[in-house]
């Protein structure tokens, strides 16, 4: 067993910061890269290009960046961990094994983790007893079934464990939670077991400190921001882990950002929930028993971590198409801009009424005004505002209405309040509108597979 293993985050979203990754293998010592890629809406937006392309859905930058650190990968033995196989991960897998061939790297394995991905088994499982009711309304997801655009059980880190007790050296896995990716290396090095509550929740919050990339460094940081040093080559966190489940949260030195108190704090109140339950495939780690230590020297200790068994149940993130929208904006200048956008939304909204278009919603945006804070913007003087940029917004069930919608938006410069300029959008996509369905599923009915993939 290793006294320690030092776990790097790569990616905290599909389109994060490209050279992070290239980084947190040269800058320093690190073990394991783990990178998530995935969101909810993520999933659907792969399923669709899989359905366009069966070679695509997955995170497509993955074989430019192992083109990038396969060669230091391979020399330093640090393995890869990422949910970048999205919909697709042996597509994932394969670009990696012809990258690797490209570049001449021999004798390495990639492991692929799949069985998430239930939409083709769907009627089976509801046949089974599970109606997979949304967990907010109720209603069984037969309701929607006809619109489902994917369909993908939350595995958790033990399949991608089995993966590197049988040798992998890059894992890639479609919907993995991203607590995950980190919890999985610890489990493998310590011999950490199923029944190990307390070690699997500090493993667990470990990995939710890592999952946001440098939204645990100082990025996105609502503290004294703008004391951070070198945003522009920003340090994505490491975890220093041990054996009994203490963590140290650290980054590169040569790195710009900062770990202290604070940014690792800010980081563990991201979309908890219930602080004592935070549920997971593996276990229910208690956020409330977690105790920090700044060390300094961008260290901060994390340790103290109590959990609870896992529940019998997986999540499941279904999407569903939901209609229509469109989005328009005018940029209307001084004097009275604010005034002058206030006019012109109310002209579009009797002239939407007059016409008896059908919206299940209209939005308006006064960009530089109230688009961030809503209601609770301060009242400002609209004689010293400089622009505002009207933003309007429709959803619809009805095509047609959508888009008569973005027929309307271009007419009001020479037929609404004076001085505009900066006319954008108004045109809707087909089936655009993307609906989240969350619902559980007893843990018998799906099974995870790992398949190792080697040169």
């Amino acid at each position: 067993m290793k006294e320690k293993i030092r776990i790097a985050s790569g990616q905290g979203f599909w389109g994060d910061l490209v050279d992070a990754p290239v980084w947190q293998v040269t800058k320093g010592d690190v073990d394991y890269l783990v990178m998530d890629y995935l969101a909810e809406v993520t999933m659907s937006i792969l399923q669709k290009q899989k359905n366009k392309n069966p070679n695509f859905g997955y995170a497509r930058d993955i074989p430019e960046l192992m083109e990038k650190i396969l060669p230091v990968i391979t020399e330093k033995n640090i393995k890869v961990i990422t949910n970048g196989g999205g919909v697709n991960p042996t597509a994932c897998a394969e670009a990696i094994i012809e990258v690797a061939q490209k570049l001449g790297i021999h004798n390495l394995k990639v492991a692929v983790v799949f069985g998430d991905d239930i939409m083709e088994d769907l009627d089976t499982i509801i046949a089974a007893g599970a109606e997979l009711k949304n967990m907010e309304t109720g209603e069984p997801i037969t309701t929607v079934k006809d619109k489902l655009l994917s369909a993908n059980v939350y595995f958790g880190a033990f399949p991608i464990v089995e993966a590197l007790e049988k040798g992998a050296d890059i894992v890639i896995t479609g919907r993995t939670t991203d607590t995950g990716l980190t919890l999985a290396p610890m489990i493998y090095e310590f011999g950490w077991k199923k029944a190990d509550y307390d070690l699997l929740s500090a493993g667990t919050i470990a990995g939710h400190i890592l999952e946001c990339g440098a939204q645990s460094t100082g990025g996105n940081f609502l503290g004294d921001w703008e004391s951070i040093e070198n945003f522009a080559q920003i340090g994505f966190p490491i975890a220093e882990a041990f054996p009994n489940g203490d963590v140290i949260i650290t980054k590169h030195e040569s790195l710009g950002g900062r770990v202290n108190f604070d940014t690792v704090a800010e980081q563990l109140l991201y979309e908890i929930g219930d602080p004592k339950n935070y549920i997971t495939p593996d276990c229910i780690a208690d956020f409330t028993s977690i105790k920090l230590e700044d060390l300094g020297n961008d260290r901060v200790k994390m340790y103290g971590v109590k959990g609870f068994p896992e529940t019998d149940t997986y999540k499941v993130s279904v999407s569903y198409e939901d209609g229509y929208s469109a989005v328009g904006s005018l940029t209307y200048s001084w004097p009275k801009a604010l005034t002058k956008a206030k006019a012109a939304d109310k002209i579009l909204r009797k002239r939407l009424e007059n016409l008896e278009l059908n919206f299940d919603e209209i939005r308006t945006d006064f960009v530089g005004y109230n688009a961030t804070h809503e209601t609770l913007a301060k009242k400002l003087d609209e004689d010293d505002i400089n622009e505002i940029t009207m933003r309007v917004a429709v959803r619809s069930h009805d095509y047609k209405s959508v888009v008569r919608f973005g027929r309307e938006i271009a007419p009001l410069i020479l037929t609404g309040p004076p001085a505009v300029t900066g006319f954008a959008g108004g045109r809707p996509k087909p089936s655009d509108v993307v609906a989240y369905w969350p619902a559980l599923l007893p843990k018998h009915l799906v099974k995870p597979e790992v398949k190792i993939m080697e040169l």
